[in-house]
């Protein structure tokens, strides 16, 4: 059955089969989901340890250690990379790029089981695992509420939470930046003292006044009664009445104590919008819902709460992914149709109108038809998705292409439809297949990945293996039919073959000039591949290109041991610039930490009271690097005390610097010293290296009393009761919970924030009964320079130098002018050094890629030599490979734009289209050669050649200018370049080189068979 003839004899199945493609592709464009990055699972899990009153060191030692031991001790794990601050461990766990989603649950509750193993000393917290950490919320907004009470902001945060995850679609609602309050209770250090009483004595009777304490039940036959405590206190001024005995009398707090409610003095994190205080409010929809009417739900809900909402409350957006993701959608159909319209309008003028309908309409049922797979297979429409279609949309015309062009020939040359299909069908369809097939295969080694790149990049190779199969199905069914419809049939004149115009002509007499010269014609080939390979080494290498939406970040650090404070406050001297400048629209600053993760790339730092962070929206991208440049002369001006880097919003990871060197060793001062040789030599070396930096900072001054052991011991005063009295002194000692609804507020007693020195304070002493004077017991304060941050990766430690880079330059560029430098560095036995930053990254996904490529060029040759049943053939195709390059590196040179990921799947895309047109075009010249053996060779080959010059050219032309509407796309114009770069000079290598190389392998064996046939 010949499945041409079949679509036009029996219509009603094609009709069917275009019905299904139409309709159903218009219900899975409404019902696709819709996101702004493919649905990607972060594999990374946080544990978090306290250890109050231990140094970095001692944190690094005695906690982080023996966690990291546990982890290492589980084969899913890939990396660890510990932060270890005074009391604090931060470790990051990352687990194998093999382990997809539906595997991490129950490596999570390994990795719990793991850390609650690890044997730690008293006074460390219960680890708390965070396996959320890759959750996005996608819907962030700001909430500012000047003039409220900070009891009042805490419960419209919790009124706003509670009613936003009601909505459908909402997987969770994320707050930060919410004031935290505390009740403090500052006793007057004279009166407490002369009646007696210490602080232990306050904290009990503060902590036993409201504790949750089961008074047991009485059961009888008759039934059983719960009994429960009294009532505690449930207000402040109950808490100041509370009564203290102490020697046989009895006072309530308020008659020595001064007990308020306020926010607490130093806060993790402080956030502002647009300079008034504010929190954060981050909603993340459920991944398996549309993003977009999870999105206008939240908007609409938003709205509806706004009558309930207090006047002066406002709720500003700082980013909203949803109307990103429509836009991005809208986009896509906008390039659609202008696509399909370039399409129409080519074919018309170089085929006619009547295969202009006839292929547009094949190629808007193959787009349509895709959107109906897509939808049936659960990929969203996202970022990665939407781009396979565009590179589709190059290789999907081919198909529709060759098909028509044979079957108007045939039957502009008498033929019927149905015999004029029947011989189109029969002579492409199986080199078609094959050529589609080994296009789709081009991507496997992305989608088939088994780590995280195959997992993101899974949608590219889905979709463009539906697209490409759909479009030869269409073609060999939905084509045949209407060009019956279309098409008119001539008479028979077997001396108009088609290709007797000036073209044509023009074409052949070319064709023919190069088999004479056919070495000369190599040879050419050779330098220009050669020249051009020279010249690729010239373009600039970028892993991801800057996003098109108007927003930048700021980061700011002071140096080490600068207070929460001290960071707002120079903040703010940036607040207050933006607010004056037009063309900035809002800035949100977060003070102690980063803002939550809105959008897949964006990786927040780690909490350090010494960091500021800003997201600043310009008004277009037009603005936005003279808007950064002029915020960097200012900073340098107004705050330069501190560390200032401004950096776009890039598509892909923007966690770390550009360029990265890691160093590995035991003695920090040696790492200290390493890094401090890297940074010099790096500033030496290259003029481009902007704000060098070490991740270990500074060291921070300590203050630290000296115990005097005999004077100590013998009032009775242990280390820990002077680091008691210390921190009752500086920043209180938590001492109980007032609850009030759902929200616990923490009772903290301190002393008065007055200027009385350390050295004055007294601390009580349970076995003498009495005060005993700080100096009593101590021999001083001495200051101590320590490190404050540690870092570790693998249990190793690990210092990391970063530094940024011009924003006209990129990463690679200026890699290789440092490069050499430090690789020449000494390195001290023990100690070793690598490469992170960019460099890394790239290289990660490249390897990534390399792993299986060779798998798919196996496949790809295997089925090439299959379509032929001989060697040469595919060997002159494979031979087209290595010169697509040629027409890239003089596209990316000429317009200066880098070669990115996309432009990497866009050279991926370039040679399945390469393959392609070779495949059809050498086995035309096979049929050619066995239905006219009595032609010479050069003659088959002429013939063969201009049969094909119309779909090869047409198919160029189509694609070439179908990339036209996104060269302004910041996301894929690299790509766009790369393509028609790329294939305007392909389709030279197609009519010209294939022939030649054509000639080259079979004139011997050609020669002979004519020889032998006389």
């Amino acid at each position: 059955m010949n499945i041409a003839r079949t679509s036009i004899d029996r219509p009603i199945y094609t009709w069917i089969i275009m019905l299904i493609c139409l309709l159903g592709g218009i219900w899975g464009f409404n019902s696709l989901g819709r996101l702004e990055d493919p649905a990607f699972t972060i594999k990374t899990a946080i544990v978090v340890t306290q250890y109050p009153g231990a140094s970095a060191e001692e944190v690094a030692l005695e906690v982080s250690e023996p966690i990291e031991s546990e982890i290492q001790k589980m084969g899913e794990v890939d990396d660890i990379q510990t932060m270890n601050q005074p009391g604090l461990s931060w470790i990051t766990v990352n687990m194998r790029d093999q382990y997809g989603g539906t595997e991490l649950p129950a490596i999570w509750t390994k990795l719990r089981n793991r850390v609650g193993g690890a044997a730690l000393p008293s006074g460390t917290s219960t680890p708390f695992v965070n396996d959320s950490f890759g959750d996005v919320y996608g819907m962030y907004f700001a909430v500012t509420a000047p003039g409220f009470s900070n009891a009042e902001i805490n419960n419209l945060s919790a009124y706003l939470r509670r009613e936003l995850l009601s909505v459908e679609g909402v997987s969770d609602v994320a707050l930060s930046g919410v004031p935290n309050e505390v009740i403090f209770v500052e006793p007057d250090l004279a009166l407490s003292t002369s009646l007696g009483i210490s602080s232990s004595v306050i904290q009990g009777a503060i902590s036993g006044a409201n504790e949750m304490v089961d008074a047991g039940q009485i059961q009888t036959s008759e039934g059983r009664t719960i009994v429960q405590r009294p009532h505690g206190s449930d207000s402040e001024a109950e808490i100041a009445s509370l009564s203290v005995g102490i020697g046989g009398k009895v006072v309530t707090l308020d008659d020595f104590s001064n007990v308020y409610r306020t926010q607490e003095t130093n806060p993790d994190l402080i956030v502002r919008h647009n300079g008034v205080a504010a929190f954060t409010l981050g909603v993340a929809g459920i991944s398996s819902e549309n993003i977009v009417e999870v999105g206008k739900r939240v908007d609409a809900h938003l709205e509806k709460l706004r009558v309930d909402i207090p006047l002066g409350v406002s709720i500003e957006p700082i980013y909203q992914q949803h109307t990103v993701v429509e836009d991005a959608s809208n986009a896509f159909l906008i390039n659609l149709a202008m696509s399909v319209a370039i399409v129409v309008v080519v074919l018309a003028i170089f085929m006619g109108w009547q295969a202009a309908v006839v292929v547009g309409s094949t190629l808007l049922l193959t787009v349509v038809g895709t959107l109906l797979f897509m939808a049936l297979g659960g990929i969203e429409m996202e970022r990665i998705s939407l781009g396979a279609l565009i590179i589709a949309m190059g290789m999907l015309v081919d198909n529709a292409i060759v098909v028509a062009e044979g079957m108007q020939i045939a039957m502009r040359n008498g033929k019927s439809s149905r015999d004029a299909a029947t011989e189109a069908s029969q002579k492409t369809q199986i080199p078609l297949l094959g050529a589609t097939i080994i296009g789709i295969m081009a991507f496997a080694g992305i989608g088939l990945s088994p780590d995280s790149t195959g997992e993101f990049l899974f949608s590219l190779f889905a979709v463009i293996g539906m697209s490409l199969l759909l479009s030869w199905g269409l073609a060999i069914t939905v084509t045949p039919l209407l060009g019956h419809y279309f098409f008119k049939q001539g008479e028979a004149d077997q001396t108009d073959t088609g290709y007797n115009g000036a073209l044509f002509q023009v074409y052949a007499k070319v064709l023919r000039l190069c088999l004479r010269l056919r070495w000369l014609v190599v040879a050419a080939l050779v330098v220009t591949t050669v020249v051009c390979y020279a010249l690729f080494g010239q373009i600039k290498q970028q892993f991801f290109p800057d996003s098109n939406t108007p927003l930048y970040f700021v980061h700011y650090k002071l140096p080490q041991g600068a207070s929460i404070h001290q960071t707002s406050g120079d903040i703010a001297v940036l607040e207050e610039w933006l607010e004056k400048r037009e063309d900035v629209t809002t800035a949100t600053s977060f003070i102690g930490m980063g803002a939550s993760r809105f959008m897949l790339t964006y990786n927040s730092e780690d909490p350090n009271p010494s960091y500021g962070h800003m997201i600043v929206r310009v008004s277009s991208l037009d603005v936005i690097e003279a808007e950064m440049d002029a915020l960097e002369a200012y900073a340098a001006e107004a705050i330069p005390q501190g560390e200032f880097r401004a950096k776009r919003l890039a598509f892909g990871p923007g966690s770390g610097a550009p360029i990265e060197v890691r160093f590995y060793g035991k003695d920090a001062d040696i790492l200290r010293d390493l890094a401090d040789e890297a940074i010099e030599r790096m500033t030496n070396a290259s003029e481009n290296i902007l704000t060098p930096r070490q991740d270990w900072r500074e060291r921070e001054l300590v203050l630290r009393p000296i115990y005097a052991d005999d004077r100590a011991q013998d009032a009775g005063i242990s280390r820990s009761d002077i680091a008691r009295t210390l921190e009752f002194a500086v920043e209180g000692l938590p001492t109980g919970t007032f609850r009030e609804a759902d929200r616990q507020v923490p009772i903290v007693l301190r002393a008065p924030q007055d200027d009385i020195a350390l050295t004055d304070y007294v601390i009580y002493s349970e076995s003498g009964k009495g005060f005993v004077p700080m100096m009593q017991v101590i021999d001083g304060f001495t200051f101590e320079a320590q490190d404050t941050l540690i870092f570790r990766r693998d249990r190793a430690d690990v210092i990391t130098v970063g530094v940024d880079i011009p924003r006209d330059l990129t990463a690679a560029e200026v890699q290789a002018e440092i490069q050499e430098v430090i690789e020449a560095m000494t390195i001290p036995d023990g100690y070793s050094m690598e490469w992170g930053g960019e460099l890394e990254s790239s290289s990660d996904a490249q390897a990534s890629l390399g792993k299986q490529l060779p798998f798919s060029i196996i496949i790809m040759v295997l089925i090439s030599v299959l379509l032929f049943n001989a060697l040469r053939q595919p060997i002159i195709i494979w031979l087209l490979v290595p010169m697509s390059v040629n027409g890239v590196s003089l596209g990316l040179l000429a317009t200066g734009i880098p070669f990115t990921f996309t432009a990497l799947l866009g050279l991926l895309s370039l040679s399945g289209m390469l393959i392609k047109n070779g495949i059809v075009l050498v086995e035309e010249i096979d049929l050619t050669r066995e239905a006219s053996p009595e032609m010479s060779l050069t003659d088959a080959i002429v013939s063969a050649c201009t049969s094909r010059l119309r779909p090869v050219f047409l198919a160029a032309a189509t694609t070439i200018l179908g990339m036209l509407p996104l060269i302004s796309d910041a996301f894929f114009k690299s790509m766009a370049v790369t393509i028609m770069g790329g294939l305007a000079f392909a389709s030279v290598l197609t009519l010209i080189a294939a022939p030649v190389l054509y000639y080259l392998l079979f004139a011997k064996s050609d020669a002979k068979e004519k020889a032998a046939a006389a």
